[in-house]
């Protein structure tokens, strides 16, 4: 919206309903940041996803250059001894599955990188922006959103 006194009263008429929307919160100047929601903001979503992922990564790349030292017959960290040589091979492997969880999480793209970026420029712009989840099964206010005048309603996801 590019008023914020129709974002406010738009905002106050949505938390008013019965039942209320699950989430209701308004972004821009003077509101809340669009950083802050990870639905519209890539980094934290990449960030997210790599905590997720090395999580069993790091685990499996452990195992995997421990296995590897033991089942070849190279001696590479030979001064680090019998049982030593398959740790710093363990070792090595846990750090490439710790690069790998930056690497798979940030191959991910967005399916509403788009539509996100869009949000962004207008927010940029002066523009506020109305977040609005309903909780499920429950229609969304169609008619009263119209009613006040948006300059857009884009939809992030389905429902």
């Amino acid at each position: 919206m590019n008023d914020l006194g129709k974002l406010r009263r738009l905002r106050d008429q949505l938390a008013e309903l019965q039942p209320a929307p699950r989430e209701l919160m308004a972004l821009g100047k003077g509101e809340s940041s669009i950083d802050s929601i990870e639905l519209l903001n890539p980094a934290l979503a990449r960030q997210r996803r790599q905590r997720s992922m090395v999580r069993w990564l790091m685990p499996f790349g452990f195992f995997a250059g421990l296995m590897f030292s033991l089942i070849t017959n190279l001696h590479t960290f030979a001064f680090a001894g019998t049982y030593g040589e398959p740790l710093i091979g363990g070792l090595l492997g846990m750090g490439s599955g710790w690069m790998g969880s930056y690497a798979a999480a940030a191959s991910v793209r967005s399916e509403a990188d788009d539509r996100i970026r869009s949000l962004r420029n207008r927010l940029e712009e002066g523009s506020w922006l109305l977040l609005l989840e309903s909780a499920p099964g429950q229609e969304i206010p169609w008619l009263l959103i119209q009613q006040a005048g948006p300059q857009a309603v884009v939809r992030l996801g389905e429902g």
